[in-house]
């Protein structure tokens, strides 16, 4: 065994003691620094781990949801990283579309363009097909998710940290379905249009989430992160990926999220 690998079977890591330092930066409202030696997780397993001890923390043993980030090409160049990742989602956090929201209650928020899915059946944690990840979802809609921009250099955080501290997010903001089903469109094409005070800034394809979001929910339930919580359950809300960047926003406003012909979605900043 090298010198190395020898650390590393000596080295325990402490997600409870970590997932400590992550709530109260947050309560403190500070931005995350790199956590010192002994606490910062060096695995993608490690961050999973660290985020089930702060979900934990919070009181969400059992998760509304999680969210996917970097699912899309755009996003993953945007944020230096390889791949997906993934992180739960609070009870707290999840708001219908129409919600108002206080602006000064998120650290420099930001809002993200998003395919929205409501579990109707368990997904094991464990490998999966596109089409078996389909078979258990019950609802599709359009989606926002308010992010905060919580760290400085993500290089230096490193993305077992990002991945324990839920991958920037805050928030779901989720539409309706409109009595539109959803195995009848051609999801791929799907155009998703995000508007800040009524105008367009970005917009994106719904195939640029790993070829077809579908894809996406299959990778989250063979991901560490569902692993750590015990796999999907149905009633979950899973936030399939942004197909655009994030709009960092700078003051109050209103956001709309439109994927025709599913309902547009949107939230109010006061």
């Amino acid at each position: 065994m090298s010198t190395a690998e020898t650390k590393a079977a000596d080295r325990k890591f402490d997600a409870t003691r970590a997932a400590q330092v992550l709530h109260d930066t947050r309560t403190r409202r500070e931005r995350l620094q790199p956590l010192p030696d002994g606490l910062a997780p060096h695995t993608v397993e490690e961050g999973a781990a660290a985020q089930r001890a702060l979900a934990l923390l919070g009181g969400n043993a059992a998760p509304a949801g999680f969210k996917i980030g970097a699912t899309a090409k755009r996003m993953q160049e945007y944020l230096g990283l390889t791949g997906p990742a993934a992180g739960f989602m609070g009870q707290s956090g999840m708001y219908a579309s129409g919600a108002v929201l206080r602006f000064a209650d998120y650290l420099q928020p930001g809002v993200e363009c998003e395919i929205v899915v409501k579990l109707a059946k368990d997904l094991p944690p464990c490998p999966c097909t596109a089409e078996q990840a389909a078979a258990a979802v019950g609802e599709f809609t359009a989606g926002i998710e308010i992010v905060e921009n919580r760290y400085g250099d993500i290089a230096a955080l490193g993305t077992p940290s990002l991945i324990a501290d839920q991958v920037f997010h805050a928030a779901c903001i989720r539409g309706e379905t409109g009595g539109v089903d959803w195995k009848t469109l051609d999801i791929p094409n799907l155009t998703g249009r995000m508007a800040v005070d009524g105008v367009v800034q970005m917009d994106g394809k719904a195939g640029d989430l790993l070829g077809h979001p579908m894809n996406c929910l299959a990778w989250l339930a063979a991901s560490p992160v569902a692993a750590a919580f015990g796999g999907l359950k149905a009633g979950q809300i899973v936030m399939l990926g942004s197909v655009t960047p994030p709009i960092w926003l700078e003051a109050p406003c209103r956001v709309t999220v439109d994927f025709s012909p599913l309902p547009i979605v949107q939230v109010q900043f006061i």
